[in-house]
């Protein structure tokens, strides 16, 4: 939270900002607070974060400080919040179990046990809640979550005050402008608007830095270098705001947070005739960024930086606006309309102008003004198309007497519908207007098959689809229609035990890999990959990289001692490549420098020389067609499946595809390798899945024993199998520095290069031949598997390797396939494996004062793991949680784990500790017979007298499974664990947007150890599964490099993509024998049921093509992003596009799987 003093008004502003986008230089005079400022274990929480550790809203913990900040922040303005207020100010904050993370920021509200039905006898109405069973209250449920009650209250007057010497420094009149001086840069802060524009006339060529939102990105992801930058956030002629007669006048500094603010003030205090531009910049500021980016993101950045697809700029220039700009020759106005865009982030801006202030003028009596836009997520995410739209009628008709069409979104920059309004202008506002108004777009809105951001149909339809809703609301103004408005509703389950490193997620004391203290001679490790996506290496030249300030050395194939491959699932992956490139993000070497920024500026200065090969493959058919498989290939098969098909009265035949998914864990991979001095030790402290795996590669790679390396994991921010294969070749490269330099090596990737080098899950091309009889029965099904380097037919290519990632069984596909030919419903079964990890180990201790240290070879990531073997321990031992302590995962303490994977962590490792526990109850046996009535204490302080062992190993060895897949026999799988979802969808047909209404769950998990944990991470899983099966999308361009390299470009699901009504129900009285207590794994077979919800979009898309005349089966392929949703649609607007011809130009991004 950032804090400032406002000396003209003698308030006081707090504000939410991303840390890494607020540059050191900005915060002078600011008061700046963090997670760890405002309450901790050791004193005394803050009840916002205790209240997110209670209430179960945290898991990996990762994200949770962030969290806690945005909330703290809302409340620090804003004591009472509504839910509104609350799903805003998350908006920005990225995580999986926003369920969780929601229900627990309802505290704060007045709302908390309030109804969700609308006209409940609670909101001072007529009708009960107790009408339908269906909608029950929060504390009508057999077992809360929590007790609001047992919560810290919150008391405003105990909240950190505001350093009072920077209230007497904001107000001192002797302030001057400042200059930093750094390596690379000058940043100057002027004080003064004549300053200014001196300034900017000295240096016109400098960038003007307000909220660093456009040149903090630049610097960071593009390298782009500016000797001067120039922060005018003290200039206080850029923050004013007028309001006049005919308009409002705000100042260029102003954030967008302080635009829509004021944006409001005038919405409520105008007629609704005059602000119907003001009402459309507000929905239009609401989807802009998440509140930390409006915060600090000022409007007239946006205006200048004349980004294609801004949000505002289009809607700025149909709604009359214009801005006032100064040089040192004085000031002048323009209009910002289609002759100040002339380029992609081009104006007419001269280099030495700037922009004072922007002015929108009220609407007229007549006019109608509306926004719109279609984004990957509705929150957080750049437009794919964005469009202003304004009309203005003669008085008392329907005939256009004005009108103004901007889209964004659909070229460089931004298209007019300027000149052929003429054309429009002069008619009533009926249906041969709009045919007009669609011919013009048709013709004038082209976009080429190589067009940045590919979707070229899809963005073109989109302009007609706009348009039509503008046509639409018009209508509704015209005609004076009401809107019906749909309220959220919520529904807890389960009964807690808080997540045992829940209060220090909140507190920001949790320690992750990079939390760890720098040490003494410590060095950073930066990456440099293969840009080509098959050649050969022909010369690495790291003489440039070497001359650069602070660069220790390079790291190449030659320097590595030991094994230069490593094998995972039979496949050989080199450490450091030396010859032959296979795909783009390969590692090729690592630069040693003393500080990120040094080695990654000479990572990009190092040149490697290659010489294409051919036998390029990147998708799924191209391998197929040249028969690139790995080996071995598994067929199951039962029946004469000929025959089978003989007798079936129909044949279907198709093919089903589901594309690949980013892990997208918050804290990216990360290490620290520390060689000793003596004995050829290694310590390795990793964010990772499986230490074992890490210590074997490292002491492989390195060309020691394994006893010489012990790996250490603290706990993960988020991993979903991207943390095994990936992290351990990391982990190798990053010994191999650390040895040859002989000093601590640090790397931790930024998410950029995490996404291009972990490869995330495998896409999947299905090709299925059904046979079926009239009454729907399936009698043979044929279908053939091709997967991207995954379990089934494994297609080699010349993409990045993939890694393992939550999932079920082969079955689900087939499943897919029959439930959709067959029956379509959206109802679906999971059906869940936890694979042959059947084994672990634990080691336990008692303390003489009686507490208890538990070491197993579980990984804590956020599924709770740790708090569930705390429960074991607490029921086998019979003591409290608060004497029961996990510290880490180490090799040195439990050898030889298995990856925590495949949602069998708790299983293997629970009953383990459970081994152990029951050899320490039986040694104890003898002391409580002798003295039944004494404690705990008083036992373990006798047994240490007569020589008790108080240390005790267990072991779990699972079930015999073995399978022979030729034969078909044996038992390949320990249990089942079984689920359904039904989920209701509302689909926009027009632009393919949709909203999932309502998801109820049901869960067979056995008897659950941890029933509120187990909740939330249902609603993750499926959380997951929804972004899988219809939002996220890898774009790969036709050369191999991949597109989507971080949240600006991929998108996972937010708060805004949570159903509004979301049920989840534990199956009361099922047994498992083959596991811990009678439970089961629930945290990969859950990511399935996010399917339900593409198969109600289906549902709703065979709707929507039966009323334009379209019937019989259809592809649809996942992700169900709402461009394949809109083109399957196939509406009148996708029928008026023109088919792209086939040219020599290769398209934006290839179509995988």
């Amino acid at each position: 939270m950032v804090s400032r003093y406002d000396a003209q008004t003698k308030s006081i502003h707090h504000l939410s900002a991303n840390a890494c986008l607020v540059p050191i230089c900005q915060l002078h005079g600011a008061a700046v607070t963090t997670v760890e400022g405002i309450g901790n274990t050791k004193t005394r929480l803050h009840p916002v974060q205790e209240r997110i550790a209670k209430a179960h809203g945290s898991q990996c913990g990762f994200c949770t400080p962030g969290m806690v900040m945005s909330m703290y922040t809302l409340l620090r303005n804003k004591p009472k919040p509504s839910m509104e207020d609350i799903t805003e100010a998350l908006g920005g904050n990225m995580l999986t179990h926003t369920h969780s993370v929601i229900h627990t920021c309802k505290t704060h509200t007045i709302y908390i046990y309030m109804c969700v039905c609308n006209n409940c006898c609670q909101q001072n109405n007529n009708v009960c809640c107790k009408s339908n069973e269906n909608r029950l209250l929060e504390h009508d449920k057999n077992v809360e979550l929590f007790r609001k009650e047992d919560l810290l209250p919150l008391d405003p007057t105990q909240d950190l005050i505001f350093p009072p010497e920077l209230i007497r420094m904001a107000e001192s009149p002797e302030q001057t402008t400042q200059k930093f001086h750094g390596e690379r840069m000058t940043w100057i802060s002027p004080i003064t608007l004549d300053e200014l524009v001196q300034l900017k006339t000295q240096y016109p060529q400098a960038p003007v830095v307000m909220g660093n939102t456009n040149v903090g990105l630049d610097i960071k992801f593009k390298g782009v270098l500016h000797p001067i930058i120039i922060s005018p956030t003290r200039v206080r002629e850029l923050f004013g705001v007028e309001q006049r007669p005919e308009g409002v006048c705000i100042g260029a500094g102003c954030s967008l947070s302080t635009v829509q603010s004021v944006l409001e003030r005038c919405v409520c205090s105008l007629p609704a005739e005059h602000t119907q531009t003001y009402a459309a910049l507000l929905e239009q500021l609401r989807h802009v960024g998440g509140q930390q980016i409006r915060n600090v993101a000022t409007l007239g950045g946006n205006v200048a930086s004349a980004y294609p697809n801004s949000d505002l700029n289009p809607i700025l220039a149909a709604g009359r606006c214009s801005l006032l700009l100064q040089t040192k020759e004085g000031k002048r106005r323009v209009p910002l309309d289609k002759d100040f865009f002339v380029g992609f982030r081009k104006t007419t801006l001269r280099p030495d102008e700037l922009v004072l202030s922007v002015f929108i003028p009220i609407s007229r009596k007549g006019e109608v003004v509306r926004a719109f836009r279609h984004a990957p997520r509705k929150t957080n995410a750049l437009p794919t198309v964005t469009t202003g739209m304004r009309v203005w009628f003669h008085d008392g008709s329907d005939v256009v007497r004005e009108m103004s069409v901007y889209y964004g979104g659909v070229g460089a920059f931004y298209y007019a519908l300027g000149h052929s309004s003429p054309v429009l202008c002069c008619r009533p506002w009926n249906e041969a207007t709009l045919n007009e108004a669609y011919r013009v777009l048709v013709d004038e809105v082209t976009l080429g098959v190589s067009a940045p951001g590919g979707q070229v149909v899809f963005r073109r339809s989109l302009t007609l689809s706009l348009f039509f809703r503008f046509y639409l609301h018009v209508l509704q103004y015209l005609k004076d229609m009401d809107a019906v408005e749909v309220r959220s509703a919520q529904d807890p389950v389960g009964q807690p035990v808080p997540h045992s490193s829940a209060l220090t997620h909140a507190t920001g004391e949790a320690v992750y890999c990079d939390d760890i203290p720098h040490m003494n001679r410590e060095v950073f490790l930066s990456l440099v990959t293969s840009t080509k996506a098959h050649a050969k290496i022909i010369h690495i030249d790291v003489s440039r990289a070497l001359d650069m300030p602070g660069v220790v050395d390079v790291i190449t194939a030659k320097d590595i001692p030991g094994q230069k491959f490593r094998s995972f699932t039979g496949i050989d992956e080199e450490v450091l490549v030396e010859d032959e490139v296979t795909c783009v993000g390969q590692i090729i070497c690592a630069v040693v420098a003393d500080t990120k920024q040094h080695g990654k500026l000479a990572a990009a200065a190092l040149k490697v020389t290659y010489e294409d090969l051919p036998d390029r493959i990147f998708t799924t058919e191209e391998a197929v067609e040249q028969c690139s498989f790995y080996a071995p290939q598994r067929t199951l098969q039962r029946g004469d499946i000929h025959m089978a098909f003989q007798e079936a009265e129909h044949i279907y035949e198709g093919e089903i595809r589901v594309g690949g998914q980013e892990h997208f864990y918050m804290e990216t991979q990360s290490m620290l390798v520390i060689p000793a001095r003596e004995q050829k030790e290694v310590k390795v402290y990793l964010s990772a899945q499986h230490p074992t795996c890490a210590q074997m590669s490292v002491a492989e790679t390195l060309g020691i024993p394994a006893n010489r390396v012990s790996c250490h994991v603290k706990r993960v921010g988020g991993a979903f199998g991207g943390k095994i294969t990936k992290a351990s070749i990391l982990a190798c490269i990053t010994a191999v520095a650390a040895w040859k330099t002989e000093r601590p090596v640090r790397c931790v990737l930024e998410r950029g290069e995490d996404m291009l080098i972990t490869g995330g899950r495998h896409p999947v091309l299905g090709k299925y031949k059904v046979g079926f009889m009239n009454d729907g029965k399936i009698i043979a099904a044929d279908v053939h598997y091709f997967l991207c380097r995954g379990q089934i037919q494994l297609c080699q290519s010349s993409l990045i390797m993939n890694s393992w990632c939550p999932d079920s069984t082969g079955f689900l596909p087939l499943l897919d396939v029959c439930v959709c030919v067959c029956v379509c419903v959206c109802v679906c079964v999971c059906v869940c494996v936890c694979v042959v990890i059947l084994k672990a180990a634990a080691l336990v201790h008692i303390y003489k004062d009686g507490s208890v240290l538990v070491s197993h070879g579980g990984i804590e990531m956020g599924q709770g793991l740790h708090t569930k073997v705390q429960q074991v321990v607490s029921r086998e031992l019979n003591i409290p949680l608060s004497l029961i302590h996990i510290s880490e995962t180490c090799t040195s303490a439990v050898p030889n784990t298995n990856p925590t994977a495949a949602s069998f962590g708790t299983d293997a490792n629970g009953m383990a500790v459970w081994d152990a526990c029951q050899t320490l109850y039986k040694r104890l046996e003898p002391v409580r017979k002798k003295d039944p009535s004494g404690t705990w204490k008083s036992w373990i302080a006798t047994a240490f007298q007569e020589r008790i062992s108080l240390s005790a190993t267990g072991f779990y060895r699972g079930h015999e499974l073995s399978m022979d897949w030729q034969k078909q026999e044996g038992r390949p799988y320990t249990y089942f664990t079984y689920a359904v979802c039904c989920s209701e969808v509302e689909l926009d047909c027009l632009t393919g947007e949709y909203r999932t209404v309502r998801a109820d769950i049901v869960v067979d998990i056995g008897k659950s150890i941890n029933p509120a944990i187990d909740i939330g991470q249902i609603k993750g899983a499926f959380m997951q599964g929804l972004g899988l099966y219809t939002m996220e999308e890898l774009k790969f361009s036709p050369s191999g490099s991949l597109h989507t390299r971080g949240p600006g470009q991929y998108k996972i699901p937010a708060v805004c993509d949570v159903p509004l009504q979301f049920n989840v129900y534990l199956l009361p009285g099922s047994q498992n024998p083959f596991a811990i207590y009678s439970s089961k794994g629930i945290g990969e077979p859950i990511v399935f049921l996010g399917s339900s919800v593409f198969f109600a979009m289906k549902e709703a898309i065979t709707a929507a093509r039966t009323d334009v005349g379209l019937s019989g089966p259809f592809p649809l392929c996942t992700p169900a992003t709402p461009e394949h949703a809109c083109l399957a649609c196939n509406t009148h607007f996708i029928q008026m596009i023109p088919k792209m011809e086939a040219g020599t130009s290769p398209p934006w991004a290839m179509e995988l799987p």
